[in-house]
């Protein structure tokens, strides 16, 4: 590890809570290519600590080459191979295309053609990252698996709790609930502690190549922002044209080349015009290929039911909050039901929540912490 760096050895393992001395320990990085994954190898290189990188190529190298705005393809595993390099540890690429591409990107085609607005990234830490990666640093004899997640991990009466990141405009807890206890007690976030400033220093400090690279912007195997053009491309069949009807009236308003191309809240791009207000996308019929619009308050809901459910730790008796997308804020709910091994329940909101789509996560939380959350199946209107 260079000697720039700031921050002590000791400092640097006391990021990473190792359960014994770091010249006795195994770190095992999760090395996308990115900054932040490349600082953590970076930190973990300075404690003193034997570090091994890893980084699962989810899609086919060769096309991927030269993508901006990524991870895990192309340019990106050239940038965690010379990372290491530069850090003097050990690297390795494993090739989950296959996996990557039935678990994530064949349920994100799905989930829109069944007119849900569906987050890959959380499929992913479910499945790739977190589940195979945990498999492969166990095998390697680690003593954790660190990744440059902007999360904290906090130790709790109960065992390790999830926590926000401190700086919460780079909070990534939404994108994290389903982590299980077990993994959490595994994983080491050491970012989650430094505003992206100070990692953009040490990166610096560190001499990386890719200490100034742009963050990720889009979903990985979306890098242009064109969904549709995905889900036709893995689901040709499955497209097809339909009309935009009011929810109230039952009118036809318009027609559409397709329900993958809107989500529920949507305004702009139904080509609806002469209305006497505006209209927004509140439901989505998908086996009748209709979109059905209304005015705002139509998308005011009270309750949505939530399945997959996951929980972190015990739940507290105290008051809790909800976010229904990842840039939401949270707002006050109650839980009804066994939050938890995959058991449904149903959130009721403190006051009406709008936007709420189905095939998003709704998370909770009790404060910073995060408790748990689970996929959104339905909704209850507050108009019926």
């Amino acid at each position: 590890m260079p000697d720039s760096i700031a921050l002590s050895p000791a400092a640097a393992a006391d990021l990473f809570d190792l359960p014994k001395p770091a010249a006795e320990s195994r770190i095992v990085v999760a090395m996308s290519g990115g900054v932040d994954s490349s600082v953590v190898a970076a930190l973990a290189a300075r404690s003193g600590a034997e570090v091994i990188g890893i980084t699962l190529q989810l899609y086919d190298y060769g096309a991927a080459t030269g993508r901006k705005g990524a991870c895990c393809a192309g340019d990106d595993i050239q940038d965690a191979r010379a990372v290491a390099e530069r850090l003097g540890i050990a690297h390795y690429v494993h090739d989950h295309e296959s996996a990557f591409r039935e678990e994530v990107v064949e349920a994100f085609a799905d989930s829109y053609l069944a007119g849900q607005t569906p987050v890959p990234c959380i499929r992913c830490n479910m499945g790739p990252k977190f589940t195979d990666l945990f498999a492969m640093a166990r095998e390697l004899g680690a003593d954790c698996l660190a990744t440059g997640h902007y999360v904290r991990r906090v130790a709790g009466p109960a065992g390790p709790e999830l926590h926000r990141a401190l700086d919460p405009a780079r909070d990534q807890s939404y994108f994290l609930y389903a982590t299980t206890e077990e993994q959490l007690d595994f994983l080491r976030f050491p970012l989650g502690g430094m505003p992206k400033s100070e990692v953009r220093q040490l990166a610096e400090e560190a001499t990386l190549r890719n200490a100034a690279k742009p963050d990720s912007q889009d979903i990985c195997f979306v890098p242009d922002g064109d969904y549709a053009k995905i889900v036709k491309k893995m689901r040709p069949e499955g497209v097809r044209p339909g009309n935009i009807v009011h929810a109230t009236s039952g009118e036809v308003l318009g027609a559409h080349k397709g329900v993958i191309h809107y989500t529920v809240g949507q305004r702009r791009g139904l080509e609806i015009g002469g209305q006497p207000e505006p209209l927004y996308v509140v439901g989505i019929d998908a086996e009748k290929a209709e979109v059905r619009v209304g005015p705002r308050r139509l998308l005011a809901v009270t309750a949505a039911r939530i399945g997959e459910t996951n929980r972190i730790g015990p739940l507290p008796d105290v008051p809790l909050t909800a976010k229904v997308r990842s840039l939401a804020k949270p707002v006050p709910v109650t839980i009804e039901g066994s939050l938890g091994d995959g058991r449904a329940v149903t959130l009721h909101f403190d006051q009406p929540e709008y936007g709420v789509a189905p095939g998003q996560a709704a998370v909770i939380y009790a404060g910073e912490r995060v408790v748990g959350g689970g996929w959104i199946e339905s909704t209850q209107p507050v108009e019926a």
